[in-house]
């Protein structure tokens, strides 16, 4: 079985929850968990972002629905590091 290292993501997301709040929840989804946010641009109603998660075991659908739970949505996956099984 694959196992997601990193993750690199593309971010819309509105002003509240403000920027450590956010990387804080996703950070809370593993124990292990890093999670880095950039903002890239500001407007009016939201900030564009560039979310980095790394862990020994990121899992994607979960990271998604709490991205979109917190009123924001992925615009892309713009890195990804996946590492593959290990032999038996």
């Amino acid at each position: 079985m694959t196992k997601t290292r990193r993750l690199v993501l593309d971010v819309l997301k509105p002003h509240q929850p403000n920027a450590l709040d956010f990387s804080s929840a996703l950070a809370n989804l593993g124990a292990d968990y890093r999670v880095k946010l950039t903002v890239t641009a500001v407007d009016k109603e939201t900030e564009s972002t560039i979310v980095t998660i790394e862990s020994a075991d990121i899992l994607f659908d979960n990271v998604k629905a709490a991205i979109e739970k917190m009123g924001a949505s992925v615009h892309s996956i713009d890195e990804v590091e996946v590492h593959g099984a290990e032999p038996t």
